[in-house]
């Protein structure tokens, strides 16, 4: 009879978070259980992986011409995640190896990102880690690898920092139980991310009435040139 795996139980502070005018970020709690079977004497470690929407991206590299820093090449990703932190209860490096860490994306190291067109492997790979290093100066690719705590061996908790340039959309936050170098274990949670107030009123119009929107960008854009240039006139 095949040995019964655990059961992860995640929960999340917060399954909304509003974003206002102001907004500075917010601290996200990831908590819950493992429920071991019966018998099992597995330690387990804990790793969450929290994911923002993913985007098109363009990346660009600087080059110095003629001692002047232009952009030279640049290549376009498909499907890059605006937002991506890593929480573990220990280094990813000590709970799996390489390959398993690739399958599940256990670090920014191993985010799959997707290429738009031909491109050659090594110039892949130097400009994912451009824009890995990038998005990690801005605050929205973290690593954390003593971010999880776990009490009694059943109970942990990680804390994530969305900072205040997070892209809105729905975030999936995924939370693995290791052990003996394997995920045993997996389970999701959903945290919305949504403008509200004034922002989301003209977010939502824009994307409801887009048409209409930007006849009225065009119009606004007039009439205010038209007062300035009154304006000046008169001065």
């Amino acid at each position: 009879m095949a040995q019964a795996e655990p059961i992860l139980v995640p929960e999340v502070s917060q399954s909304r978070i509003e974003v206002r005018q102001g907004f500075t970020g917010a601290n996200l709690l990831l908590y819950g259980a493992v429920i071991a079977p019966p018998g099992s004497r597995d330690k387990y470690d804990i790793v969450v992986v929290l994911k923002g929407p993913t985007e098109a991206v363009r990346i660009r590299e600087k080059d110095r011409i003629a001692g002047i820093w232009m952009n030279a090449a640049a290549t376009d990703f498909r499907s890059a995640p605006s937002f991506f932190a890593v929480a573990s209860s220990r280094p990813v490096r000590e709970i799996v190896d390489e390959r398993t860490a690739a399958i599940y994306e256990l670090g920014t190291d191993f985010i799959q990102l997707s290429p738009s067109g031909q491109i050659d492997p090594e110039e892949q790979a130097r400009f994912a880690k451009g824009l890995v290093e990038l998005r990690r100066r801005q605050g929205l690719y973290q690593e954390d690898p003593k971010g999880v705590r776990i009490s009694a061996g059943v109970l942990y908790q990680a804390r994530i920092n969305l900072p205040s340039n997070v892209t809105t959309g729905r975030y999936t936050a995924e939370t693995f139980a290791i052990a003996r170098g394997r995920v045993l274990a997996s389970a999701t949670a959903q945290i919305e991310v949504e403008k509200v107030g004034l922002e989301g009123s003209v977010v939502a119009a824009a994307q409801r009435w887009s048409f209409v929107y930007g006849l009225g960008a065009i119009a606004l854009s007039l009439a205010m040139g038209w007062v300035a240039g009154r304006l000046f006139a008169r001065g």
